[in-house]
């Protein structure tokens, strides 16, 4: 791997762990890890709409920021504030349709599409939105999945027309959906209160997920089901279903449930606000940092102290074991991480002090520069 000078790898104990980190993994695996450094900051001062940054969404040559003030756009170096804005400055969730190219828009105040350089609204008082308070969107062919506080909407484009859910005509415990995703069969919602609902897009029919042992302080039983029923994040990538809560991580593979807590591996935190799966990795946005996960390795970034010059670490466990603690220069501007993206070789991370823009580190064998030293 390729590193600046001030950048240091060492284990837990402080012994240097060249061989084994060039390696690519723990185990040894040909696949690299997923490590990004040389972080570079966006906020107001930059040109975005605002500091705190709800989503962001990349595309090949345009970077989307949602923020508390508006919507923000990156092309090719510039940074710019979207004219004529969605129907609200509070934007919570990003959404692009592959089909029609279309950029849907999740506000505190409504729904908006992006199409052709023109916005186009829709709210409780003026469509089949069933709620203006949105906290994800999932795009499935010419469908428009919107997850509410009330409810599940679905807008079904080519037809102009609307589908509405909740706890009337699902499974819902409660209407409030955080999340929303679906795999080529089918459609899964994470409901506040009342774990994973999923939909079957052939027969329409819904099925829930919830935490066996009922308990809402402790989990009772490892593995035996969604950790918990506060669900706040859900993404699926073929074929794991990874699942965020306020009380830890739960991954399934069709067949069983795992969980995770920060005391039993390597996530910065159980408060977990976002969950991006990329490939076999999914990235767990948290209070406390930012963590990629692959069902093993655990990649953790956090910072090294506080203020906007506090260095970062960057934190690889094998379970719970920490292997490696790597030392960086820059850092996240704050480990508050509130959304993720990734494309090609960067990544893009929300946080409430900021966007930020981490290259992938390349590895070049075991002659890396490294300066040994103790964490």
């Amino acid at each position: 791997m390729s590193w600046s000078s001030s950048s240091r790898l060492c284990d837990a104990g402080g012994a240097l762990l060249l061989a084994s980190f060039c390696a690519g993994t723990a185990a040894g695996a040909a696949e690299p890890l997923p490590l990004y450094g040389e972080w570079r900051s966006f906020g107001r001062a930059e040109g975005l709409p605002a500091d705190k940054v709800f989503c962001v969404l990349a595309e090949e040559d345009v970077v989307w920021v949602g923020t508390e003030a508006g919507l923000g756009a990156m092309r090719g170096g510039r940074v710019e504030v979207v004219a004529g804005g969605p129907v609200y400055p509070v934007v919570t969730a990003l959404a692009l349709s592959e089909r029609s190219g279309d950029l849907w828009v999740g506000t505190l105040g409504g729904l908006s599409r992006l199409s052709g350089g023109r916005f186009e609204s829709f709210t409780q008082m003026d469509s089949g939105l069933i709620n203006d308070v949105i906290y994800a969107i999932e795009v499935v062919g010419d469908d428009v999945w919107v997850a509410t506080a009330a409810g599940l909407s679905v807008y079904h484009s080519t037809e102009g027309s609307w589908e509405l859910f909740d706890h009337r005509n699902t499974l819902m415990h409660e209407p409030w959906c955080y999340g929303v995703t679906a795999s080529r069969t089918h459609l899964y919602v994470a409901a506040w209160g009342g774990g994973v609902i999923e939909r079957d897009f052939a027969g329409g029919v819904w099925r829930e997920y919830r935490d066996p042992d009922h308990e809402m302080e402790i989990d009772l039983f490892r593995d035996d089901g969604l950790i918990h029923d506060i669900t706040s994040a859900i993404d699926y990538a073929d074929p794991i279903l990874w699942v965020g809560t306020y009380f830890g991580l739960s991954r399934y593979d069709g067949r069983a449930w795992m969980s995770f807590m920060e005391h039993d591996s390597g996530l910065p935190s159980n408060f977990i606000n976002a969950v991006r799966a990329e490939g076999r990795w999914a990235w767990i946005c948290t209070d406390r940092g930012l963590a990629a996960f692959d069902g093993s390795t655990w990649v953790a970034y956090g910072r090294r102290g506080e203020g906007g010059d506090a260095g970062g670490v960057i934190r690889v466990f094998e379970g719970s074991r920490l292997l490696k603690t790597i030392e960086r220069e820059r850092a996240l501007p704050h480990e508050f991480v509130l959304g993720v993206d990734v494309r090609g070789n960067d990544i893009w991370v929300a946080t409430s002090a900021g966007l930020s823009r981490g290259a992938r580190l390349a590895e070049q064998g075991t002659d890396n520069g490294l300066e040994e030293g103790n964490e």
